[in-house]
């Protein structure tokens, strides 16, 4: 069964231990819903936060929500500048990797909160590669 990948992200309201949680079981739930996930077949969830969010792994929220058996890790994003549109603050992101025989492009990605400005980053991103063609 081939292994695809959902991306999702967030941003949580304040740096401390219930903000990160609450905003990353909302991300992690609507993952979860918009694509049918089946948690048997989670392989992993990757879980990153910009070096403004400290207080708490966000993989906690994870395990309250009963994901116990699928390894976890967490990490922190590279700190890009705010002025670039890919740069947002106080940001959780999660890559779940998905047993599934659903194609990558029926992947439904997440975003939310303020995050949902590199959701349309990337469209447009997407766009001008395909307007343009790929740089390489």
């Amino acid at each position: 069964m081939p292994v695809r990948g959902i991306r999702g992200a967030t941003t949580a309201a304040r740096n401390d231990s219930e903000s990160i949680v609450e905003a990353t079981s909302e991300l992690l739930k609507a993952m979860v819903e918009s694509n049918g996930v089946d948690l048997e077949e989670v392989a992993f969830a990757y879980f990153t936060t910009t070096p403004d969010l400290n207080a708490e792994f966000p993989a906690y929220a994870a395990r309250l929500m009963g994901w116990g058996d699928v390894p976890l890790l967490c990490g922190h994003d590279m700190n890009v500048s705010t002025s670039n549109p890919r740069g947002v603050a106080s940001c959780i992101r999660i890559l779940l990797l998905y047993n599934t025989e659903q194609r990558q492009k029926e992947m439904n990605h997440v975003y939310l909160r303020g995050a949902a400005a590199l959701q349309q980053d990337r469209e447009r991103t997407r766009a001008q590669v395909e307007n343009e063609g790929a740089v390489r």
